[in-house]
């Protein structure tokens, strides 16, 4: 099963290691420096056709990638459990 990120992105959601929301994790000096890094080594694709809301990590094997989105992390949780039988 695949997640769309928006843009015409889309992951395979046993690949997401976490959906996070950039307004409230950009606060932390941390997730800014791990951004900033990941930006450096070429890891982060940027989906957004606007401001980014959110960044999913994504692992494939040893390969991190980090998607910045322009949807919400509420969004993006709705569509990952949208497959999902309760």
């Amino acid at each position: 099963m695949y997640l769309h990120l928006g843009s015409g992105a889309l992951v395979e959601k046993k690949s997401i290691v976490g959906i996070f929301d950039l307004d409230n994790t950009s606060q932390s000096h941390l997730t800014r420096k791990y951004l900033n890094l990941a930006d450096k080594n070429g890891q982060v694709i940027n989906v957004a056709e606007d401001i980014p809301k959110s960044f999913v990590v994504c692992r494939d094997g040893e390969q991190i990638k980090i998607y910045l989105s322009q949807m919400s992390t509420q969004t993006l949780l709705k569509r990952n459990n949208e497959d999902l039988i309760f």
